[in-house]
C-alpha cells in the first residue's frame, strides 16, 4: 500500500489528472454520457466502478482519488466545478464550506431520504451533518470508522487501553514501546485530546503550551515514526511496539482480516470533547454544482446504495471499513464472519457512542507549527 486516505498530506499522485478529464469532456458533448467523481480511494476501484461502467457502457465513467479533504475542496474553488460531478469528502466540509460557497447543490430529498431508513442507527435519524441548517440534503453517508489508537491485545488488554485512554502513552512503561503513525491532521486532533483539550475549540495561551508539551512527550518517547500503516502493523505484530498513536478500524482492519485479531483499534472510554475520548470520520458524497450537470451523478449515488456495491465499498482494496448501509439486512447478509471481525463489528456501536464527529480544527494553523517543531526535535 502506497497511499493512505487518512494521511492528510501530499503524497502519491492522483490516478487520473484533471487535465485528462477535461479532455474527456471535450470528446463527449452529451453530458449524460459522462460522469467524473472526485473521491477518497475505494470508490474508484474496479469493484465499484466496473459494474457501473457495465450498466452505462455508452458513458465515460472516471474517478480521481484525492490526498486530503482540503486539496479536493480547493480543486472546486479553483474552478473545477466544471470538471467534477460528485465529490466525496469527510463529514464537516459539506455543511461548513462546500455548501455555503456554492460548490455543491441540494439533492432530491424525495429520491434519497428513503435510503436513510435502511442505514445503521447512527445514520438513520438521519445523520445531521448530511443536511444544511435549512434542511437541504447535502450528501449521502457511506464509509466511516472510529479513529483513535491501536494496541496489540496480547500485550495490552482492550479493557486497560479503553480505561487508560490517551494516558496510556504517558505511562513510563510505554517509553520506546509505541509508534506514531504520522497522519498529521489526526495527530493534532489526538494530541489535543491527550492534553485534555477539545481540538474543535480555540486552543490558545496556556492551552497551547500544554499542547506543545504533550506533542514533545509523545514524539520524544516514540520508538517508530512512519506514515505507512502496513509497516506500523508489522512492528506491532513483530513485538517491536505494543501500540501506535493515531489509528483505528481503518488501519487495523488489514491485519485483522489476515487473522491477526490481536491488532485492535481502541476508543477511549472518556475524554475532553463532551466527555468523549475518540473521534470518528464519516464520508459524505455530494453533487457538485456543475453548471453543466449530468443525470448520472445522482444515479450513481443510488447505485452505491445497492447491497452488492455497498459491500464492495466496504471491502474495497487496501483497508476495510463499516458502511452506513449495514443497517439494511440485505447488505449485512453479504458480510462474512471474518469480514465483520476485521472491522470490529462487535464493538462498533459502543465505539461510535464514545466518539466525537471529526470537525475542522479551529486553531489548526498555530497547532501545526507547534506539532511540526515537536516532530523535528
Amino acid at each position: 500500500m502506497t497511499l493512505s486516505r487518512r494521511q492528510f498530506a501530499a503524497g502519491a499522485g492522483a490516478l487520473l489528472g484533471a487535465g485528462s478529464l477535461m479532455g474527456a469532456r471535450a470528446a463527449h458533448a452529451a453530458r449524460n454520457d459522462e460522469l467524473n467523481i472526485l473521491c477518497w480511494e475505494g470508490y474508484n476501484s474496479d469493484q465499484v466502478l466496473g459494474p457501473y461502467r457495465d450498466k452505462h457502457s455508452d458513458a465515460t465513467i472516471r474517478a480521481e482519488s484525492g490526498t486530503s479533504d482540503p486539496d479536493m475542496i480547493n480543486k472546486l474553488r479553483a474552478g473545477e466545478v466544471r470538471v467534477w460531478d460528485l465529490i466525496n469528502v469527510n463529514q464537516p466540509w459539506a455543511r461548513n464550506q462546500l455548501y455555503p460557497e456554492g460548490l455543491i447543490k441540494p439533492m432530491d430529498k424525495d429520491r434519497f431520504m428513503p435510503y436513510f431508513d435502511k442505514m445503521l442507527p447512527e445514520f438513520s435519524e438521519p445523520y445531521p451533518l448530511a443536511f444544511a441548517e435549512n434542511g437541504d440534503l447535502l450528501g449521502m453517508p457511506q464509509r466511516y470508522g472510529p479513529f483513535s489508537f491501536v494496541v496489540n491485545t496480547d500485550k495490552i488488554s482492550r479493557e486497560t487501553a479503553e480505561d487508560e485512554g490517551w494516558n496510556l502513552f504517558f505511562d513510563e512503561k510505554m517509553k520506546g514501546r509505541y509508534g506514531v503513525l504520522t497522519y498529521d491532521n489526526w495527530n493534532i486532533i489526538h494530541m489535543a485530546m491527550a492534553a485534555g483539550l477539545n481540538p474543535f475549540q480555540a486552543i490558545e495561551g496556556d492551552d497551547q503550551a500544554k499542547f506543545k508539551s504533550t506533542a514533545e512527550q509523545i514524539f520524544g518517547n516514540a520508538r517508530l515514526l512512519t506514515d505507512d500503516l502496513v509497516a506500523m502493523n508489522t512492528a506491532l505484530i513483530n513485538g517491536e511496539i505494543d501500540a501506535y498513536f493515531t489509528g483505528g478500524v481503518y488501519t487495523a482492519s488489514p491485519a485483522r482480516f489476515d487473522g491477526l485479531t490481536n491488532v485492535r483499534a481502541i476508543t477511549p472510554n472518556s475524554g475532553p470533547v463532551d466527555g468523549k475520548g475518540g473521534c470518528v470520520w464519516v464520508e459524505l458524497t455530494s453533487v457538485v454544482n456543475n453548471p453543466d450537470p449530468t443525470n448520472l451523478a445522482q444515479d450513481f449515488l443510488e447505485f452505491v446504495q445497492t447491497p452488492e456495491i455497498a459491500h464492495a465499498v466496504a471491502f474495497t482494496e487496501g483497508t476495510y471499513n463499516p458502511v452506513a448501509q449495514m443497517g439494511n439486512d440485505e447488505v449485512m447478509a453479504l458480510f462474512t464472519e471474518d469480514e465483520l471481525d476485521a472491522i470490529q463489528m462487535d464493538s462498533l456501536s459502543e465505539d461510535m457512542a464514545k466518539s466525537a464527529d471529526y470537525q475542522v480544527v479551529t486553531s489548526y494553523s498555530a497547532l501545526i507549527d507547534i506539532y511540526t517543531q515537536a516532530r523535528r526535535s
